[in-house]
């Protein structure tokens, strides 16, 4: 990875906080109650980032490709392991 995509990846991770007194603590967009988990929803239900931000007009297209940065992080895992109930 190029270090400018890098230093851009970043940037735009710093727009997920997360704090116990937001949406329980969960990930979310700039510290308003907008959860990752909701932009990465709308995203794989087909929405695209221009009907996402019209629809949430305190959005910025960062905030969209933020999340997105967001989860591709999280996929990096070294293994995951199934839990038995």
């Amino acid at each position: 990875m190029k270090k400018s995509n890098r230093k851009n990846k970043i940037s735009l991770l710093k727009r997920i906080t997360m704090s116990p007194d937001i949406c329980h603590g969960k990930p979310c967009i700039r510290g308003m109650r907008y959860p990752v988990e909701i932009i990465l929803e709308l995203l794989s239900a087909g929405m695209t980032i221009e009907e996402i931000l019209a629809d949430y007009e305190d959005l910025e297209k960062e905030d969209i490709l933020a999340a997105l940065a967001f989860a591709a992080r999280l996929s990096r895992i070294k293994r995951i392991q199934s839990i038995s109930a």
